[in-house]
């Protein structure tokens, strides 16, 4: 079979990594990732310079001359279905709110109008991509969360992802969960582990990475949080699992690194829940979002 590339975009609120994929084997070319950190709240012609700048270097680093697609992975609130963004008021693509990326995409890179274009959201790109990664993952349903600023998530089942019907959320989507006294990412994110801190404290913290640093040192208030966040984060997937009779979860994010503070804490809960399930903490966010957004082409090659 004749092999066919794609290109894959991992887009976030400072940066875009941009790589070549082979659809037919479901493989990023490594050699042709290009990354580019930029302000994405920037007028829009300077942000597509960017990404027209990391595109372009990635099919110059690949040396392939015809590509089949693009599919970009971008967080939420966006129309993926028709490419528009709707992102407002969260700090980033403030000028971007009611384009059409994808025709600013095609535009950019001389692309035709009928030039495939797509679009979807991060967390599904990541666990579509961490499934294709393991194929044994394609014949059986997986739930994936991606542990950060935000709560995202992603429900799979023999390769196709799940965003309707009555065994998973609305949207597939955990993050706006009813909880405690909010949502889910209230108190599972990165912003619920530095308000939990400051609740025990009073001390306010800039980052995750002085609350892991002040963990790993042994500061108890800081180790009570992760732990607080694994039970949480058990509470509201463990529904999830039994509806979704979920065979393997798969936890990614910048969260996941500090695996070892909060994984325990929710083992124990799905112990007591009588519930055995396979946990794969992912080591490569990155390749897998690139991987899953390519997925998107996959059925179309």
């Amino acid at each position: 079979m004749k092999k066919k590339y794609a290109i894959g975009m991992d887009v976030g609120g400072t940066h875009i990594t941009s790589a070549v994929i082979d659809v037919i084997n479901m493989e990023v070319l490594n050699f042709s990732i290009h990354k580019e950190n930029f302000d994405s709240n920037l007028p829009v012609n300077q942000v597509m310079d960017f990404w027209e700048k990391s595109i372009k270097s990635s099919l110059k680093k690949s040396e392939i001359e015809d590509v089949f697609g693009v599919t970009v992975c971008i967080p939420g609130p966006f129309d993926y279905e028709n490419g528009v963004s709707m992102i407002k008021g969260q700090a980033k693509y403030e000028n971007f709110y009611g384009l059409n990326v994808g025709d600013l995409i095609k535009e950019r890179l001389d692309f035709s109008n009928d030039f495939n274009v797509f679009f979807e959201n991060d967390a599904t790109c990541f666990g579509m991509g961490e499934v294709y990664k393991d194929k044994h993952n394609l014949l059986k349903r997986v739930m994936a969360v991606t542990l950060g600023t935000g709560l995202g998530s992603c429900f799979v089942d023999n390769g196709k992802s799940v965003s309707s019907g009555i065994q998973v959320p609305t949207d597939g989507e955990i993050w706006n969960l009813s909880f405690k006294n909010g949502i889910a990412e209230d108190y599972v994110s990165l912003r619920g582990l530095l308000s939990k801190y400051y609740d025990l404290t009073e001390i306010k913290l800039e980052n995750g990475l002085e609350l892991y640093n002040r963990a790993i040192s042994g500061d108890k208030n800081a180790l009570k949080v992760f732990e607080e966040m694994g039970d949480d984060l058990a509470d509201i997937v463990i529904p999830c699992f039994k509806k979704f009779s979920v065979e393997h979860f798969i936890i990614g994010g910048k969260i996941a690194n500090a695996s070892s503070l909060f994984l325990p804490a929710f083992n124990k809960k799905l112990k007591e829940a009588e519930y055995e399930i396979s946990i794969q903490i992912s080591a490569d966010n990155e390749n897998a979002a690139l991987l899953g957004a390519a997925s998107c082409i996959y059925d179309l090659v």
